[in-house]
């Protein structure tokens, strides 16, 4: 007989190659699927397989040690990543052929160092003030890019930049953003990028104009929303669902509290149902009291503090049997509360959630 998981995160790649594809059709450029953090902590290997069975032409990362994980499982195709720090392994992601990002001229002598030919995108800040060189620094980074192209020490295959509030589209930020970077590739007009890429999710299911050569598709991939009550409804699937066995139910009386600090205290008597998953597995404490699962058909109320390793729900005076599946969050299609439902819960975002859900989870892929 098979074991029950305690608890695990089931991802249908069948749902994230629809989002994919769904999302290349929608812009008519290529796409750049990101798969970092574990693509978004629905396994980064198995996601980046499907991306590419489904047409995204590009993969992004953040890191050199999350690209060269992907070279190793057997991908092969164009592959960025965006964030160093001094005395990274450049060398070991010239030699994989993967696409590297410089913010300054600091970081394109230390490419150069390696004394072989790279393949480097260039990151400017338009005003995310995060990574990127500044457009006043701007000019000293194309210079060595230029230079660096003459020499042979790498081709500059992108010039490239990101939004700060594109799940707002009225936000002047983003006309502004815009703007500069146009300004910046006009001062970088000596280099022949393959490509120029300003927009992600949001703006490039929302803001055509920043389109470009390429748009980066990271949280729409796996059919998350990334601009909740702004997005047009694009048919596409969440494709991560979190679930767990009951553990236990009881019997409680009015007046008793629950979990930790009796933050919730039963004022009539009710039944309530044991989950073995907490903070300690990516269960956010801050939605405590606040989030709801789906139990036989039925959303019941988290009621008390979340613990490291279990929570208590309010099952309504019913009483499910010990093993039956509770529904943490899932597509929503079954009744079940959403990534996003989670997240209003918790003061957070979609992408807090799925990211952070791990620990002692299983997981498992299907096809569905």
């Amino acid at each position: 007989m098979t074991p029950v998981a305690r608890a695990e995160i089931v991802v249908d790649l069948a749902a994230i190659r629809h989002n994919v594809r769904t999302l290349r059709e929608l812009t008519g450029v290529p796409s750049m699927t990101v798969v970092k953090a574990d693509g978004y902590g629905h396994g980064m290997v198995e996601v980046a397989r499907a991306a590419r069975a489904a047409g995204s032409e590009w993969l992004g990362v953040t890191t050199i040690d999350e690209a060269l994980a992907l070279r190793a499982s057997g991908d092969d195709g164009p592959l960025l990543c965006w964030l160093t720090v001094p005395g990274d392994d450049w060398a070991a992601a010239i030699d994989a052929g993967i696409d590297v990002t410089a913010y300054s001229v600091a970081e394109l002598d230390e490419i150069a160092a390696t004394g072989r030919s790279a393949r480097v995108q260039l990151k400017v800040d338009t005003g995310l003030s995060r990574g990127g060189a500044t457009l006043a620094d701007w000019p000293a980074v194309v210079a060595r890019a230029e230079q660096g192209e003459r020499d042979g020490s790498w081709r500059i295959t992108g010039i490239w930049s990101h939004f700060a509030a594109s799940d707002d589209p009225d936000h002047p930020a983003n006309d502004a953003q815009e703007r500069v970077f146009h300004q910046a590739l006009a001062l970088a007009g000596g280099l022949t990028p393959e490509v120029r890429h300003l927009a992600n999710s949001a703006a490039g299911i929302l803001r055509p104009s920043s389109r470009l050569d390429l748009v980066r598709f990271g949280l729409a991939s796996y059919g998350l929303d990334p601009a909740p009550g702004r997005t047009p409804d694009l048919g596409l699937v969440p494709a991560m669902t979190a679930r767990a066995t009951l553990a236990m139910t009881k019997r409680i009386h009015a007046g008793d509290g629950v979990s930790y600090g009796h933050t919730w205290i039963a004022d009539t008597d009710t039944t309530v149902g044991l989950v073995p998953a907490g903070y300690g597995d990516g269960i956010p404490r801050h939605a405590s009291n606040a989030a709801h699962v789906l139990v036989e058909g039925k959303q019941r109320a988290m009621r008390g503090r979340v613990c490291m390793d279990q929570f208590v729900v309010d099952l309504d005076g019913d009483s499910p049997a010990p093993g039956a599946d509770v529904v943490i969050f899932g597509p929503g299609t079954h009744g079940e509360p959403t990534a996003q439902d989670w997240a209003e819960a918790a003061g957070t975002i979609s992408y807090e959630i799925v990211t952070r859900i791990g620990g002692r989870f299983a997981r498992r892929h299907v096809n569905a």
